[in-house]
């Protein structure tokens, strides 16, 4: 028997939309599995991973606290990812946006007027922004491959991060522990719903996933983001500059994620702490691709991933399931989905392995 890959004629469009639901659909299944291996029963388990969190008012304001660092980096990572430059590194941009602006933050602790706030989420997004120039400047002059460099400033940021909360960010009266003085209310996002901790980061989401669509459909600057991604030979034919290009898709990830980062420490944690992020950025990266890199289908899948992780913290409370369980459920639901696209284009063909034909010989009577 012979298994060989081979491409299809073509790509069904339906499955193009069909395949996150495919591969939420074979998460849950695995995850029954995976549940029921852990002695647990496996409707007990999906309850407590999807639908408990959110069974209150006040679990469903918690979904949208998780999903708005989510959504904010995913809806940058689009951007880069419809042209084909594969930002990896939304992490580090984020963490570098919580920790300059905690700097500006527990600068202007004792300052008072509207300013604040925007002075503080604006040196947040710029410091993003400027981690995220540092790829763009060596894609685009070194010809340095992206996904290594982001992925390695990722580690940078996290512990810059780190010595600032044991080091000169460190709060005197914090009884030694590794973490800021927790900020002043003119720092201090507002909420959007009282009695909860929802608050306008997630505005700041659903407002970039407009500005995104509209970009990406309206404008010929996307327009120019797509053939470069498509196609970057055309691009080059039709007169695009992809260098800016790549400068332009970098820089306004950065600036979401660090965004996202600021918001984050002057919203529902208060201060700066070692944990900003659960890895919000490499989520956001699944995300993207779960969206299908549509600022709708971003948000419906930015909802799912918080759940994933509200989950997996009550299944650690409920069930006395390692944390780690939601971590899984993120990898198996990458996986599933990289396999069920992998079949919109190929598909595996099965053939019976033929020997090799015997030679005759022929006699020759002389």
């Amino acid at each position: 028997m012979k298994i060989a890959i081979e491409r299809r004629p073509q790509d069904s469009s339906l499955m193009k939309y069909l395949s996150p639901v495919l591969a939420v659909l074979l998460t849950l299944m695995a995850g029954s599995v995976i549940f029921a291996l852990q002695g647990q029963n496996p409707w007990t388990g999906l309850y407590t991973f999807f639908i408990l969190p959110i069974s209150d008012s006040y679990g469903l304001s918690e979904l949208g606290v998780k999903a708005a660092p989510i959504l904010l980096c995913a809806m940058g990572l689009a951007v880069c990812f419809r042209a084909n430059i594969w930002n990896i590194g939304a992490e580090g941009q984020l963490l570098m946006g919580a920790l300059m602006g905690s700097w500006a933050a527990l600068s202007w602790m004792d300052s008072e007027g509207f300013w604040v706030l925007p002075a503080v989420l604006i040196t947040g997004a710029v410091a993003g922004l400027l981690w995220a120039l540092i790829p763009a400047v060596l894609r685009n002059h070194f010809n340095t491959n992206e996904i290594l460099t982001t992925i390695m400033l990722n580690y940078i940021a996290l512990n810059l991060l780190l010595y600032a909360v044991h080091g000169p960010l460190k709060d005197p009266h914090g009884f030694n522990f590794p973490e800021s003085a927790l900020f002043t209310d003119a720092v201090t996002l507002p909420l959007l719903l009282e009695g909860t901790r929802l608050h306008i980061g997630l505005a700041f989401g659903l407002l970039a996933g407009v500005c995104i669509w509209v970009l990406m459909t309206r404008t010929f600057l996307g327009f120019q983001l797509k053939v470069i991604g498509l196609d970057a030979s055309a691009g080059h034919f039709a007169g695009f500059r992809e260098r800016r290009l790549v400068y332009f898709s970098l820089l306004l990830c950065g600036a979401l994620a660090g965004l996202a980062g600021i918001s984050e420490v002057s919203g529902p944690i208060g201060q700066l702490v070692p944990s900003v992020s659960p890895s919000y950025g490499y989520a956001a990266i699944i995300v993207a691709f779960l969206g299908r890199l549509h600022p709708i289908g971003i948000l419906l899948a930015s909802l799912l991933m918080a759940l994933v992780y509200m989950g997996g913290e009550m299944g650690q409370i409920d069930l006395g399931l390692p944390l780690a369980m939601g971590s899984l459920f993120q990898g198996m639901l990458l996986f599933f989905l990289l396999a069920c696209d992998f079949l919109i284009s190929y598909r595996l063909k099965i053939s019976a392995h033929q020997p090799p034909a015997q030679g005759h010989h022929v006699g020759v009577n002389g």
